[in-house]
């Protein structure tokens, strides 16, 4: 084990060296004279801070290419369970949409017989509906027709056969880029009357980051830990009053399941936000992503369209929504493909049509990652030869989640000075981890966040690779990190025991 003094000293290069990175000039030329510096860049963009992909995760990268070089560790491996990736850790793709990718990608495959009939056919109708027969051509702005046509269906099929309308739904590059442009389209004003988004804490950085970039106004709203992360109308309107002193509230975001608090709300508690953002005028963004992945006894996914239309028209006509969807996650986890859409409610036909602008600039999302989500929105029925295979490894994939959501609550649970809800949905844990105050102290001296020490000292010496919870957003005084429960159940038994040891180890220390 490496000394006190040695990853002390660690920990300070990291942070000078993070530090330095956007000072030091490029080959050897100084910086004066340039017309893009720090001080002239876009200051937006200097607030911008995403948490996922952050320090510790250049710490972590920098530890494995230590290891390659075959500098000796305390660890053979680095484990990155910060980030929602499930084929980065280990999980297989559906074999189904493999199949007709493939086809897709090159169909000369169509006359190959080991390609089952039904995704020949899924491929032909794709390739069908592409410029040329080729998903290298731009599709239309909006997305391929027939594609929004099937996520139409699904969305119906979803929620009991209320309509979906095509021309509502916006395929897009991952949820994030159509979560992006619709806060485009709400940011306006100047001052006191610049736009205020409520964002739940702890949120996911994408909404912090895009709010910054953006210039908009952050308004947090708590979850409630105590009560398994539950969202508490009190809390939203106390955080609506807050906002109104010094900013101009449009928009409350909500993310169910929740991540990264892996929380799912309940019917009840979507109708009283509904309630509420009627009662305020508030733009409702609900984003919606892991809405395969529900886990816990009691728990059902009830999607915000669903709720809204089942309230009734004095609801459904009024109430100004986009919801979103995504390919990366759920059972699919196909991150890279970048597919996925919003359906926008009640939104004004001639902002629709600045909609359309906007996401025209972009050309077209990556039609793969389109051709994949008619996939996901579309998959292999009963009657087809891929159905059964498709049922058993969607299936394995879910239950496999639901026992690591199980066992990451229950040996946390375990572990004096940390805390763990139930993992009642998504792919996350959010514990709460008690800090000495020696840590605490010691974190300040360092010029560090004390959850960032905490995770630094968990990364260096385990070579387990966590978010900070402060990189998420927290309670004054409260301490967490996020895990994802992706990694294989083997290697998560290792991880948590990893994290077990170590949290003994670091309270002793420094108490």
């Amino acid at each position: 084990m490496k000394s006190m003094s040695k990853i002390t000293l660690q920990l300070q290069r990291c942070a000078r060296d993070i530090t330095n990175m956007s000072q030091q000039a490029v080959n050897g030329v100084s910086h004066r004279g340039r017309v893009l510096t720090l001080d002239s860049m876009n200051p937006n963009v200097k607030r911008v801070e995403y948490a996922v992909r952050g320090p510790i995760v250049q710490r972590a990268v920098q530890l494995e290419k230590e290891l390659k070089e075959g500098v000796k560790k305390p660890f053979t491996e680095v484990i990155k369970a910060n980030i929602g990736d499930a084929h980065a850790m280990g999980q297989k793709p559906i074999t189904f949409f493999r199949q007709v990718l493939a086809l897709c990608s090159y169909p000369a495959l169509l006359e190959d017989s080991k390609f089952p009939e039904d995704a020949k056919q899924r491929a032909r109708r794709i390739l069908e509906a592409c410029g040329g027969h080729s998903i290298g051509a731009y599709s239309a702005s909006q997305g391929i027709e027939c594609i929004r046509q099937d996520v139409a269906h699904y969305i119906e099929k979803r929620d009991g056969g209320i309509p979906s309308n095509p021309d509502n739904i916006y395929l897009s590059t991952g949820a994030s880029d159509a979560i992006v442009t619709i806060l485009k389209l709400l940011v306006c004003g100047e001052g006191r009357d610049r736009t205020g988004v409520m964002i739940s804490i702890p949120q996911y950085p994408l909404y912090s980051a895009a709010l910054a970039d953006l210039g908009a106004v952050q308004i947090n709203y708590y979850l409630d830990e105590d009560n398994c992360w539950s969202l508490n109308i009190t809390e939203l309107r106390r955080a609506l009053s807050a906002a109104r002193e010094h900013c101009n509230p449009r928009v409350l975001c909500i993310i169910n399941p929740g991540n990264p608090t892996g929380q799912v709300q309940s019917r009840q508690c979507i109708e009283d936000v509904i309630r509420f953002a009627k009662e305020e005028h508030l733009f409702l963004m609900a984003d919606e992503v892991y809405q395969d992945n529900v886990y816990a006894e009691g728990c059902q996914f009830h999607s915000f369209k669903k709720v809204l239309f089942e309230m009734g028209p004095e609801y459904s006509n009024t109430v100004e929504m986009a919801s979103f969807h995504s390919t990366s996650k759920c059972y699919m986890g196909e991150c890279g493909f970048r597919g996925g859409y919003m359906e926008v409610i009640n939104l004004d036909p001639e902002v629709k049509a600045q909609l359309i602008k906007l996401v025209s600039v972009r050309l077209c999302p990556p039609v793969p990652g389109q051709a994949l989500l008619d996939l996901v929105v579309n998959p292999p029925q009963p009657d087809e030869p891929s159905y059964a295979t498709f049922m058993k490894e969607r299936t394995a994939v879910l239950s496999a989640l639901a026992e690591k959501a199980r066992l990451t609550e229950q040996i946390f649970n375990t572990v004096p000075g940390i805390t763990c809800n139930p993992v009642q949905g998504a792919m996350y844990t959010f514990p709460r981890v008690t800090l000495p105050q020696k840590a605490i102290d010691k974190a300040k001296e360092l010029g560090l966040v004390p959850d960032m020490f905490y995770c630094m000292r968990l990364l260096d010496e385990e070579g387990i690779c966590l978010v900070p919870g402060s990189g998420f957003g927290q309670r004054e005084g409260t301490y967490h990190f996020r895990m994802t429960i992706l990694p294989p159940t083997e290697k998560l038994k290792v991880v948590l025991q990893k994290i077990q040891e170590f949290q003994l180890r670091f309270t002793q220390e420094f108490s």
